[in-house]
């Protein structure tokens, strides 16, 4: 009953939901329409000159109503905070992310269509596909981004247990369900998952843990590691030399590129990387990386324009790595 009183202090607002429920630039309505929508829905009767000055007061305070002229002239809502292909862009994230579930993605994106008008929602949901893809059933990674956030913010360690998949389709507790005391640092997107970098109290060294693996979480009133602020500041150069988020040695590797390859290390290592020319052809790059399968995996994909040349360890690792992987496809004789 109380949206049927029509209290004059809540007309305002009335008007300016229909307007930006009902209107966009290809849909306006008139003085007759709004008024006729206040009546039905709202019980509130309104007379023209009221509806004109109510208009002008929304205007006044920010709301950026265009009217136009003539016979089917009315009144529309021009922009808001987020214009429909900005709309667009954050439903395709919400749909494409791997670690939001089902039931979640289909909750945001009524969210973000609540930010348009009723006929721009219509083609955000038709836009809408449900992708053949997996999507995480762990809810709790909302809350636990949440307490990382807060973790981060105020300058808090946290513990958490950890769980990983076996082969029976499960997950267990890695280390029999101990507990891991950490200093986090960032989260990180990558390769479609959340990751926290974290400085281990235990190990005393900075890792990288999957959000969605993360299990019981609990903020600690003690005091982010000392030991960890060094690491606070150096993003950029973790995720330069880590690849996919695999664990390895660090080590300064110097690689053989062909030109053409310059974009494909400055996009990997960023601007700042060490190129020298070497010949007409060939530029050497230093880098500083996480030597492990992954990197092995990618100079393999780049193929014969990169070549590992130092330091000798690294090209007897790769040469290993490869070896292995060439015998798994040699026939039996």
């Amino acid at each position: 009953m109380g949206m049927k009183i029509g209290l004059p202090a809540l007309k305002s607002f009335y008007i300016m939901q229909v307007l930006l429920e009902r209107t966009d630039e290809t849909h306006s309505l008139n003085a007759a329409q709004i008024g006729r929508i206040l009546t039905g829905e709202y019980g509130i009767t309104i007379d023209r000159h009221t509806l004109y000055t109510e208009i002008e007061k929304l205007s006044a305070v920010g709301l950026d109503i265009i009217r136009l002229e003539g016979k089917t002239g009315g009144y529309y809502v021009a922009s808001r905070q987020f214009e429909l292909p900005e709309l667009k862009l954050l439903v395709d994230a919400v749909q494409s992310s791997r670690f939001i579930t089902e039931k979640k993605s289909r909750e945001l994106i009524d969210k973000l269509e609540a930010l348009c008008s009723k006929e721009e929602a219509k083609q955000l949901a038709s836009q809408v596909v449900v992708y053949d893809r997996p999507k995480t059933g762990n809810e709790t990674i909302y809350y636990n981004v949440d307490k990382l956030h807060s973790a981060i913010f105020h300058d808090r360690q946290i513990r958490f247990r950890y769980v990983e998949w076996t082969t029976h389709k499960k997950q267990e507790y890695r280390h029999d369900g101990a507990f891991y005391t950490a200093s986090p640092l960032h989260l990180v997107w990558d390769d479609e998952n959340y990751y926290l970098i974290a400085f281990d109290e235990a190990a005393r060294q900075t890792k990288h843990f999957r959000v969605d693996k993360m299990r019981d979480m609990e903020l600690l009133d003690a005091e982010r590691s000392p030991e960890s602020a060094a690491d606070r500041t150096d993003l950029a150069r973790f995720s330069r030399k880590t690849f996919g988020m695999f664990g390895g040695t660090d080590t300064q590797v110097r690689l053989k590129c062909k030109n053409h390859l310059a974009g494909v290390v400055i996009d990997r290592f960023g601007s700042d990387v060490w190129m020298v020319p070497q010949d007409p052809d060939h530029f050497t790059a230093t880098v500083m990386i996480t030597v492990s399968p992954q990197f092995f995996g990618w100079v393999t994909a780049i193929g014969r324009d990169m070549e590992i040349t130092g330091p000798v360890s690294v090209r007897e690792q790769y040469r290993e790595y490869m070896e292995g992987v060439l015998m798994k496809y040699r026939d039996e004789e």
